[in-house]
């Protein structure tokens, strides 16, 4: 009999046992820093054992999937620059875990759990303290805001990931959005299909198909994460009538190169998945070492226009490090001066971000 996956989760990898990186993990507990936690599922499309790998001088993974999973001492590491709410959500949350940044659309944190810890979380300052699923209270808020915001025609449901939640626990939250609005989009926004597949049960799509319109939005980032069993659970949201769309965020290492990010957004489209967007690294604490240089990744993306298709290619963006919104790029970049790239909001707004060196 096929393993829940609930079983899955309580099974994660939560601790390495050489002596370095253990007292790495005990620090960032200590911190209440982003915690490590990976699947057998994620650490078995490595090509090396996550307990031997090979790691670069400042103690990063070589291999694309554990360079995304296993904590490096890189996360100590602070610029000035950074920040712990890089997209500057809580001055656009008129509830906790509620953000209201754009008119047309509500984000919710639903927890701060994760089947994989990414590395490069943007909201890795964050989800220490918000490993719980939302609650009731934080529901009923939602619910009583959406019918006094008209103007919201979609919800993104996001974490963390919800998925670590039961279909019941989702189902519930989902209806008290249909309750405030038949027409809502329910934009569910998951890394769980990719780190742990089985999540992907035919009650849980089941579930789902009762809250259209919904669509989700997957987190993926390299083509080893398209594995077969993957691309199996990818096939049952389409077969559901669920649109997939996915996300990546351009990092150091691990897809900085024209090879990589056209195999991944080729494939995708291949399978039925429309790759949506690309994004420039956040300014998040602790992530220098997976940001590309932004001259980089304008020549990259310039190269990717030359090589994919416009079904393939995604949209490359970069949130503003001031909470100005995402902003696209090249379409946005007005010039540079110094070390700054200059950047134009639709609004005519300004805005600045760090040209950054390798």
């Amino acid at each position: 009999m096929q393993e829940s996956w609930q079983n899955e989760m309580r099974r994660r990898i939560t601790d390495l046992t050489d002596e370095q990186n253990s007292k790495l993990i005990h620090e960032l507990v200590q911190k209440n820093a982003l915690p490590f936690a990976a699947t057998d599922y994620w650490l078995s499309l490595a090509d090396e054992d996550y307990r031997t790998c090979k790691r670069d001088d400042r103690g990063v993974p070589l291999d694309p999937i554990l360079a995304q999973a296993l904590p490096s001492p890189a996360e100590l590491e602070f610029s000035a620059l950074e920040s712990i709410d890089p997209l500057n959500e809580s001055t656009h949350s008129p509830y906790p875990r509620i953000v209201h940044q754009y008119p047309s659309r509500i984000l919710l944190r639903t927890t701060g759990e994760c089947a994989l810890f990414c590395r490069h979380c943007f909201r890795r300052s964050l989800l220490p303290q918000e490993r719980g699923f939302i609650s009731e209270s934080t529901e009923n808020k939602l619910t009583d805001y959406l019918k006094a915001h008209q103007e919201v025609r979609e919800v993104l449901i996001s974490g963390g990931d919800p998925l670590t939640a039961s279909d019941a626990r989702l189902a519930k939250l989902f209806t008290g959005i249909r309750e405030a609005g038949a027409n809502i989009l329910i934009r569910l926004c998951t890394r769980m299909p990719v780190s742990l597949p089985s999540r992907v049960s035919p009650e849980f799509l089941g579930m789902l198909k009762g809250f259209k319109p919904l669509q989700v939005v997957l987190h993926i980032n390299h083509p080893k994460e398209l594995s077969d069993v993957f691309i199996e659970k990818a096939g049952l949201f389409l077969e559901a009538g669920l649109p997939v769309h996915s996300q990546t965020v351009l990092l150091r290492g691990i897809n900085d190169n024209p090879e990589t990010l056209v195999s991944l957004f080729s494939r995708l489209t291949r399978i039925g998945i429309d790759p949506y967007y690309l994004f420039q690294g956040d300014l998040a604490a602790g992530t220098g070492h997976f940001r590309v240089p932004m001259s980089r990744g304008l020549a990259l993306y310039e190269e990717l226009r030359k090589q994919l298709s416009g079904l393939e290619l995604p949209r490359f963006a970069v949130d503003a490090p001031d909470g100005a919104g995402k902003l696209y790029l090249p379409e946005s970049v007005v010039g540079r001066e110094g070390d700054f790239w200059i950047l134009r909001a639709p609004d005519g707004s300004l805005h600045r971000y760090p040209e950054e060196t390798d």
